[in-house]
């Protein structure tokens, strides 16, 4: 047995720390509106987003201590930080007046030859066919395109909290299982895809149809209960005006997001290609709406934290996934997502050697299934969160009400995952 070094103590003890924060936002949120003189501080530790950027500088500070400035800094940059690059670049590309047109376009007519109600048919879309298309333009920009259509359509017209927190668990748990149709669109399967050999064609027939059958059931039973709520929303044309966008302008903004899908691992190449867009959105300033550049810059701010602090986690990660059996290792991988990153869990697992196929199954099925119940158990979360928010009381999403929302639709994709 290898020897725990302090810095890997520390690091445990800080990331601890992290995921408390996490479920503690609300208290910083209650002292910011009663602490006047620190009311700045308390309302920047209440936003989600900050709490693991904010922990993982506590950890580099105390590695300086531990180590010395050159570990530390080594650490530091020994780290991959192309996904919280890419999170952001897709996020703001995706987010984007042309892109968003296309979607509620598309939504909107399939919608209309549905045999419901435009609202319910809308709805239904939103929660089912946006999070599978995340297998094929990644989770993250599925999740930026379901949330802020739900955003504008459904979550700031005035519905109930309980509405609202259930359409947040369904949909960050269908995202979550909805990018295992391929083997590119989810962080978790991306990270042990080249390793394992898994194909797209292997994805789709071992994971991608039983996610599917989730995914589906989650949205429908959501919308069945919901129907009168969504049903008194007012009608869509008065939500919805459409407004005039060249065809043209939609295609170089698609070209500019397949571009970055395409290079996803290859931060040279999406950063030089996110740099061009920016510079097209300034030229065509017309057809464009404020950029979620803040919003998009928290979120890899959040994930650049995690990866950071996730990076020393492998002491007590590793060891805890070898020797279980199957099927206690896919409910084991449900759990430790909740309070780790899904992607680094199965990264973790794909440095095990000489594992069985029914390890691998079972750590990424677990790892995927529970991806929906915090914002940290998957990459895409913190985007969600951060366009959805504002549409909550106080601004303010209760980890706790999130975790209770997503349990449901958590045990439906795990019935998939272990009954077929």
């Amino acid at each position: 047995m290898e020897t725990v070094t302090a810095p890997e103590v520390v690091a445990a003890v800080v990331f601890a720390l992290a995921v408390l924060h996490t479920f503690s936002t609300k208290v910083f949120a209650r002292l910011a509106h009663q602490n006047s003189s620190h009311a700045g501080l308390w309302h920047l530790l209440a936003e989600v987003e900050v709490v693991f950027g904010f922990w993982a500088f506590v950890l580099i500070a105390a590695l300086f201590l531990l180590t010395g400035k050159t570990d530390a800094v080594e650490y530091v940059e020994s780290r991959n930080f192309t996904e919280p690059m890419f999170v952001f670049v897709i996020m703001v590309i995706a987010a984007s007046r042309p892109i968003l047109h296309f979607g509620v376009a598309a939504v909107r007519v399939l919608a209309t030859g549905m045999l419901l109600p435009h609202s319910l048919a809308t709805f239904f879309l939103c929660l089912s066919l946006v999070p599978l298309l995340g297998s094929f333009i990644t989770e993250p920009a599925a999740m930026t395109l379901a949330a802020l259509m739900l955003r504008d359509r459904f979550m700031m017209q005035g519905l109930s909290e309980r509405f609202k927190y259930a359409t947040l668990g369904v949909l960050f748990v269908n995202v979550s299982i909805g990018g295992t149709l391929t083997s590119f669109g989810a962080p978790p399967v991306l990270m042990v895809a080249a390793t394992w050999e898994w194909t797209t064609s292997f994805m789709l027939a071992t994971f991608g149809w039983k996610a599917a059958i989730a995914v589906l059931v989650n949205a429908t039973v959501l919308t069945v209960i919901f129907r009168r709520e969504l049903l008194s929303i007012r009608p869509p044309e008065v939500l919805e005006a459409p407004s005039k966008m060249p065809a043209m302008v939609i295609l170089i903004h698609l070209a500019f997001l397949v571009g970055v899908v395409v290079f996803a691992h290859h931060p040279a190449v999406f950063m030089g290609l996110f740099l061009f867009f920016l510079g097209y959105t300034e030229a065509y300033e017309r057809h464009q709406d404020r950029l979620i550049l803040r919003e998009g810059l928290l979120v890899a701010f959040f994930l650049a934290g995690l990866v950071v602090l996730g990076g020393l986690q492998q002491w007590w990660l590793q060891p805890t996934l070898i020797g279980v059996e199957p099927d206690i290792l896919f409910f084991l991988a449900v759990g430790l997502t909740a309070i780790t990153d899904n992607a680094a869990l199965t990264y973790l697992a794909s440095l095990v050697e000489g594992v069985s196929a029914e390890f691998k199954y079972a750590i990424v099925a677990g790892a995927v299934t529970g991806g929906g119940l915090t914002i940290i158990a998957n990459a895409p979360n913190p985007a969600g969160m951060a366009i959805l928010k504002s549409s909550f009381t106080d601004e303010s999403i209760s980890p706790l009400g999130l975790f209770i929302a997503a349990l449901l639709p958590t045990v439906v994709a795990a019935a998939a995952f272990l009954a077929f």
